[in-house]
C-alpha cells in the first residue's frame, strides 16, 4: 500500500505531472499530452485512494479494474470542469483567480478542443464513471454521489 501511494505521489504520478504542468506553460499541448498530464496529476491521487482499500481488502481483479477505470474518467472530468470554471467562473465563486490558466498561457481542454467539445468530453467521462460502476451495485453508492458532486460544481 506504502508502494502504490508512493508512486501515486511521485516522478510516475502527481510530482511528475505538476512538473510537466509548469514546464508546459507558454506551450501548446496535444490532447494526448494534456490528457497524459492529468492522468498523472489528479488522476493519479485520485486512482490511488481507490486502490489501497482495495488492496486492504483483496478485492478481485475485476472489482480494482473497475475503480481504476473510475477513477481515471472522474480525475480527467475533474479538470475539464475545473478548465471550464476557471474560464466561466468568477474569483469570488471559484475562490481563486479566475482566468488563471489563461494568464499562466496553461494548455487546458477548452483551449485545445473547443469549450463545447470539453464540455462534451466531460460529460462522456462522467457517463463511463457511473457506467463501470453498475458491476459493483450497491456499494458504489458514495462514488456515485462523488461523480455527481464532481459534475454539479461550480467552484
Amino acid at each position: 500500500m506504502i508502494a502504490a501511494l508512493a508512486e501515486a505521489a511521485g516522478s510516475q504520478g502527481m510530482v511528475g505531472g505538476q512538473s510537466i504542468d509548469l514546464a508546459s506553460e507558454h506551450q501548446h499541448l496535444t490532447l494526448a499530452e494534456l490528457e497524459a498530464l492529468h492522468i498523472r496529476k489528479t488522476g493519479a491521487l485520485i486512482r490511488a485512494c481507490l486502490l489501497l482499500p482495495c488492496l486492504a481488502a483483496s478485492a478481485s481483479d475485476s472489482q480494482r479494474e473497475a475503480l481504476d477505470h473510475y477513477g481515471k474518467c472522474i480525475g480527467l472530468a475533474f479538470q475539464i470542469q475545473d478548465d471550464i470554471l476557471d474560464i466561466e467562473g468568477s474569483t469570488q465563486d471559484l475562490g481563486k483567480t479566475a482566468g488563471k490558466d489563461e494568464a499562466s498561457h496553461k494548455s487546458t481542454y477548452p483551449e485545445v478542443m473547443g469549450l463545447r467539445a470539453a464540455r462534451e468530453r466531460a460529460a462522456e467521462l462522467f457517463v463511463n464513471a457511473l457506467r463501470v460502476l453498475d458491476a459493483l451495485g450497491a456499494a458504489a453508492e458514495p462514488l456515485r454521489a462523488l461523480a455527481d458532486h464532481i459534475r454539479q460544481r461550480d467552484r
